[in-house]
């Protein structure tokens, strides 16, 4: 799944990544940005692609699934 951190303070939001990658972002800005204010704020899911990279092996798939039945051609 792909998460964004808010900050509760302003309106700075970590890149799409994995929870720990946004994590780190939002703690790195509160310690720049809020120095000795604990992070807070709101974590967003990507609700558009919430795999995110689901299709991947369906399209493998069907690349094997075409190299198989180009190799048994006659």
């Amino acid at each position: 799944m792909a998460y964004r951190f808010w900050c509760g303070e302003c309106g700075y939001k970590s890149d799409w990544g994995s929870e720990s990658q946004g994590e780190r972002q939002q703690i790195e800005h509160y310690a720049a940005r809020h120095p000795g204010t604990p992070p807070g704020g709101q974590v967003e899911v990507n609700r558009k692609d919430p795999e995110g990279g689901a299709c991947l092996p369906v399209v493998l798939v069907a690349i094997v699934l075409l190299i198989l039945l180009a190799s048994c051609r006659h």
